[in-house]
């Protein structure tokens, strides 16, 4: 029991990449939310806001509803939402795990974002070989925005937590 809560933090890591793992070896038939979405969302709540939004993404390709219908653009939002949130949660795992095995800190806080970083470039890579899926290098950016935002929400945590039990002056 010891070990495993010395490592819970990297088993929490790695249980992430192996949804990671499961996730980017399916093809996009495979795990699409269209079909869900169009049964749940029929009244497309929302599609007057969501009309106003043009996203710039991948190679000069423009996303909307316009140019993807309200389902598939509804999808696409979450797509992006899900590589932000899971390597977010990649990250704040490494990074809580590191601070316990890794000093000085300056190099914890320099190794998790780069480490998820490659780890998302090799998920990208690794779709390269899964029909139906392209690798984009704006997944891999989102994905270390993800990583980033999540060690400096962990550092401003930390840092409003030890400012609140030191004493005021």
């Amino acid at each position: 029991m010891k070990v495993i809560k010395k490592y819970r933090w990297l088993l929490l890591a790695l249980l992430v990449l192996a949804v990671l793992f499961v996730s980017s070896s399916m093809t996009y038939r495979q795990q699409t939310a269209v079909p869900l979405l169009e049964r749940v969302l029929h009244n497309e709540p929302g599609r007057d806001w969501l009309s106003r939004l043009r996203i710039n993404y991948g190679a000069g390709e423009i996303i909307s509803v316009h140019t993807r219908g309200y389902f598939a653009f509804v999808e696409f939002l979450m797509r992006k939402f899900a590589h932000f949130a899971t390597y977010f949660l990649l990250s704040s795992f490494l990074f809580v795990y590191l601070d316990q095995h890794v000093q000085p800190r300056w190099l914890q806080f320099l190794l998790t974002p780069l480490a998820v970083g490659g780890l998302a470039a090799l998920d990208e890579w690794h779709q390269l070989f899964t029909g139906d899926r392209s690798p984009e290098v704006q997944d891999v950016i989102l994905d270390m925005t993800g990583a980033l935002v999540a060690v400096i929400v962990i550092c401003a945590w930390r840092w409003f937590r030890r400012r609140k039990k030191s004493p005021s002056a």
